[in-house]
């Protein structure tokens, strides 16, 4: 194994050699909700995020 992987290959290997497929959506949903963190923050799209919650 290489010592240097990104976090993304290292999530990647897990999923495929563990079979965890389950995770994927989970994982996909906490980095939309991040997104959003993000863009609610501080931008002129903050009030229709906040129209969505």
């Amino acid at each position: 194994m290489a010592k240097n992987k990104s976090l993304l290959g290292e999530a990647w290997s897990f999923l495929k050699v563990r079979k965890a497929w389950w995770l994927t959506p989970i994982i996909i949903m906490l980095a939309l909700v991040g997104v959003f963190i993000i863009l609610a923050q501080s931008s002129a799209v903050s009030p229709f995020i906040y129209a969505l919650f």
